[in-house]
Order: C-alpha cells, then sequence, then structure tokens
C-alpha cells in the first residue's frame, strides 16, 4: 500500500467528516427556511420512503473492496475480473428489483397519503419518487466503482471527487432556493450529481486504474460467497435504516407534513451527534484486528476497550449535557420557532446513542472474530419491536413517541450486548463500567449545576445562549481534567501542542 495514499485518505476522510457535518449544520436551516416546513416534511419524507431500498445493495460494496483487495494480493488478474463481472450481475438484478418495486409503491402513493398530502403535495411526492427511483437504480451499481478504487488502494483521488461533489451540490442547493426552486428541483439536482460523479468514478476505474471486468465463466457458488460475506452487512444496513427512517414513513402516514418535518430536524440533529464518535473511533479501527490476530489477552483488550470507550465518551457527555443545557435555543435559532418541538427529541435520541456510539471498539473485535451473527439478528429483531412500540405510541405523542419506543430498545440491546462480550468475547464488562461510571457522574452533577442556574437567566437570546455555552465549557473542562488519567492527559497535551505547532508555523 502507498503511504501516501493511506496517509492522504485518513486526512482527506477527516476532511470529509468535517465538511458534512459543519457545512450540514448551515445549509439544513436554509433548506427548511426556504422550503417551508411542510414542503421540508414532504421532501424527507419522500427521502425516507426511497432510502428504505437502499438496502437491497446487500452490502455488495464492502464485498466489493475485500474481494478485489484478495484478488490483487493473489495477483489473479482473470479471478479480478470474473468476480467484478458476477458482482455488476447482482448489481443489475438489484437495480431491476428496485425499479419495479419502486414502481409498485409509486401506483399505490395515492391511496398510502390521500389522507395526509394535499393534491399539490402529492403531486410533487410522486414525481419526486420517481425520480428518486431511477437516482438509485444508477446509483447502487455506480457506488461499485468507489468500492474497486478502494480495494485498489485508490484513496486519494475518490476523496477529492467526493468533497468537490459536496461542496459544489451545496452551493448549487443554495443558488437553486434563492431563484425560487422547490424540493422537486433538489431532487433533479441530486440525480444529476450522482450521475457526474459515477461517471467520474468509472473513469478512475477503467482509464487510471486499467480495470478490466470480463466474465470468463459463470460460477453458481462464488454468487454464494458474495452473498455469504454481504448477508451480515445488508441485516446493519437494514437496522440503520428502521431505526431512524421508519418514524418518518410512520408520521406520514398518520399526520402532515408538518410533523414529519420536526421529526426528520430531530434525527438530522441527532446524527450530528453519531458523526463526533465515528470520528475518533475510526482512528482505533485497525487495532481490533492488529489485537485479535495478535491473540491479545482479556485483560489487554478490555484495557484497549476502556480507554477509547473514556475518550469517546469525554467528547459524547461534553456534547450532551452542553445540548441539554442550550439545546433548546439551539434548536429555535437554527431550525426555527416552529421547530423547538426537536429539542426533546434529539436529547432521548442522544440517550440512547450514548453507550452504543462510545463501545464501538467492541463490535469491531466481533467482527475482527467473525461473530457478527448474534448481534446482527438481535439488533434486527430488536429494531423491529421498537418500531411497532414507536409506531403505537406515536398514536398519542406523534414523533416523541417514535423515538421513545426506539430508544427503548436501543437501550435493551445494550443490556443484552453487555452480557455477550463478557461471555462470548471474554471482555471484563464489570472493570469496564466501573471505569467509565465516574464520567457518568460527573457530567450528570455538571448537567444538574449549570441547569440550575441557567434557570436564573431568563432571557431567550443568541447572546445568552453563547454565555452559557461559554460557562458549561469552562466548567466541564476544569472538573473532568482531575479524574482523566496519565495516558488521557498526554492525549489532551499532545493534541494542544499540535494545534500551537500549526498556528507557530502560520
Amino acid at each position: 500500500m502507498s503511504t501516501n495514499q493511506l496517509k492522504g485518505g485518513v486526512a482527506l476522510s477527516y476532511v470529509i467528516i468535517f465538511l458534512t457535518n459543519a457545512i450540514g449544520l448551515v445549509i439544513t436551516p436554509f433548506i427548511i427556511r426556504s422550503l417551508g416546513q411542510a414542503e421540508y416534511g414532504l421532501y424527507t419524507m419522500i427521502g425516507a420512503l426511497v432510502g428504505y431500498m437502499t438496502v437491497l445493495d446487500f452490502g455488495l460494496n464492502k464485498t466489493i473492496v475485500r474481494f478485489v483487495a484478495k484478488y490483487r494480493a493473489e495477483k489473479d488478474k482473470v479471478g479480478e475480473e470474473n468476480f467484478l463481472a458476477h458482482g455488476f450481475i447482482m448489481y443489475g438484478l438489484i437495480s431491476l428489483v428496485v425499479i419495479i418495486g419502486g414502481l409498485s409503491i409509486y401506483f399505490n402513493l395515492d391511496s398510502l397519503y390521500s389522507e395526509t398530502l394535499t393534491t399539490i403535495e402529492l403531486k410533487k411526492a410522486k414525481i419526486m419518487f420517481l425520480i428518486l427511483v431511477f437516482n438509485l437504480a444508477v446509483s447502487l451499481p455506480g457506488g461499485a466503482f468507489k468500492g474497486i478504487c478502494s480495494g485498489y488502494e485508490e484513496f486519494i483521488l475518490p476523496r477529492i471527487v467526493n468533497i468537490t461533489r459536496y461542496i459544489v451540490r451545496s452551493a448549487m442547493v443554495v443558488g437553486l432556493l434563492i431563484l425560487g426552486g422547490d424540493a422537486v428541483g433538489i431532487v433533479i439536482l441530486d440525480t444529476c450529481m450522482n450521475l457526474l460523479i459515477i461517471a467520474v468514478n468509472a473513469t478512475i476505474v477503467f482509464k487510471k486504474l486499467k480495470v478490466r471486468i470480463h466474465l470468463h465463466q459463470f460460477q453458481r457458488p462464488l454468487l454464494r460467497l458474495i452473498s455469504g460475506y454481504s448477508i451480515w452487512i445488508f441485516v446493519f444496513a437494514i437496522v440503520h435504516q428502521m431505526r431512524w427512517q421508519f418514524g418518518q414513513l410512520i408520521l406520514g402516514l398518520t399526520f402532515s407534513t408538518s410533523v414529519v418535518a420536526i421529526y426528520a430536524v430531530g434525527v438530522t440533529v441527532g446524527n450530528y451527534y453519531g458523526a463526533f464518535s465515528s470520528a475518533i473511533e475510526s482512528v482505533f479501527l485497525p487495532r481490533a484486528m492488529q489485537m485479535v490476530t495478535a491473540k491479545a489477552t482479556s485483560t489487554e483488550l478490555t484495557n484497549m476497550f476502556i480507554r477509547i470507550s473514556r475518550i469517546i465518551l469525554l467528547v459524547l457527555l461534553y456534547i450532551f449535557g452542553g445540548f441539554i443545557l442550550v439545546g433548546k435555543e439551539f434548536v429555535h435559532y437554527w431550525a426555527g420557532a416552529d421547530f423547538d418541538e426537536a429539542y426533546l427529541y434529539v436529547v432521548v435520541m442522544m440517550l440512547g446513542l450514548t453507550l452504543i456510539l462510545s463501545q464501538g471498539f467492541a463490535n469491531n473485535i466481533l467482527e475482527a472474530r467473525n461473530k457478527l451473527k448474534f448481534r446482527g439478528v438481535l439488533l434486527l429483531v430488536l429494531t423491529i419491536c421498537g418500531a411497532v412500540l414507536g409506531a403505537f405510541l406515536a398514536k398519542e405523542y406523534k414523533g416523541l413517541g417514535m423515538i421513545v419506543g426506539t430508544v427503548i430498545f436501543m437501550l435493551l440491546e445494550r443490556v443484552i450486548m453487555t452480557w455477550y462480550y463478557q461471555k462470548k468475547i471474554d471482555l471484563q464488562m464489570f472493570r469496564y463500567y466501573k471505569e467509565i461510571a465516574p464520567l457518568f457522574v460527573l457530567s450528570f452533577l455538571i448537567i444538574l449545576s449549570t441547569n440550575y442556574f441557567s434557570k436564573f437567566v431568563d432571557e431567550f437570546s443568541i447572546k445568552y445562549l453563547i454565555i452559557k455555552a461559554v460557562t458549561y465549557s469552562l466548567i466541564y473542562v476544569s472538573l473532568f481534567w482531575f479524574i482523566l488519567t496519565k495516558s488521557e492527559k498526554e492525549l489532551v497535551n499532545e493534541i494542544v501542542n499540535k494545534i500551537k505547532r500549526v498556528f507557530v508555523k502560520k
């Protein structure tokens, strides 16, 4: 592997994480205000409906990365060409299923949403749905080119393309809305951008990497091998879609698009919360593989698990506490007064996500030991149960009921997985919780105290939002410094010194 490709790929991955979150935070409220609450709700609802069909990728993209890397390591060019041909045959069948399934839903949109959508909204919904189905039918096989690039360890160019696409797309969305465009216009723009990016990635694959796709011999066993590897990736994709997108579908069938819009804003902000942990966790992903391969002891794995979880929790608990303190004002000024209700949605969502996001290293160990089946089945069953409970609660509590139902079963999943981590991969979970508990206790005390004193500041303004956020940050950093371990303090000092060197150079 080229060192430059690896380092450049990692660096650009962080640029992508920063851009998607920073630009998303800026552009989302602009889209909401430009479209209006009702049309934004319609836009997210139809996007969620089509989004369910994205799971029909069946994890093929990640499978392509793995097998292309394998054939390259074996210098088996014929095997690689034959595998890619089989992969695109499967993608062709998937695209056909997407089109047939999409058309069957399209012809039933009138009956599905006749009670909740106006005639104009229904007309727009049908146009957007058709465009998005076409987009998906092309994007699923088109995504294989990005997977091929990763399998060839070509990281820099595809990521530069992705960054360029995000910046250009964001600028064009702003321009479109300023000129009076609507949700249909955004969907058309996104489809055109996707087609362009697929063409660019295909050019990289065929022209730069000189990849050939050729069916030398049709092999049923190869199709079974591809399916067997991708099935659990497929299950996790279903879970991700059901966990947060299902609510938009249920609410859209029962309530107005305004209710869907509030729910969508809550989920959007909650997903930004998850992005902060992924940026940290991704640094440690290869470590799980290395430690399992080297037959690390239970104590060594638990030590690493605790270390990574504490680092992630330091960030998550800071954000969680800060959002409880100033989140109401943030949502009010960020999305608008009509979306104030979303504040509570985000708090409940963060509550469910915190433990899951901080325990990602344990799931990496499961993957390294090829023990994904239990968690895959458990997640699927509990997510379905959460969706059913959420749908029941939504009748009375709308979006909040939907999220509460989901979060209850997310917390139950953590209880069961704690037992599984202890019994099946020998992690010392009692010691784990004992060492992370002080972080939760101190964070809870800071939240209680800062919220108590914030009651004396009744004025609802951006100025006081900033004052409360800064005060909270100073208290959090000052108190948490005293319970950091030696290695955590060294890590903080290292980060601070790196930042200082950057400014000194400038």
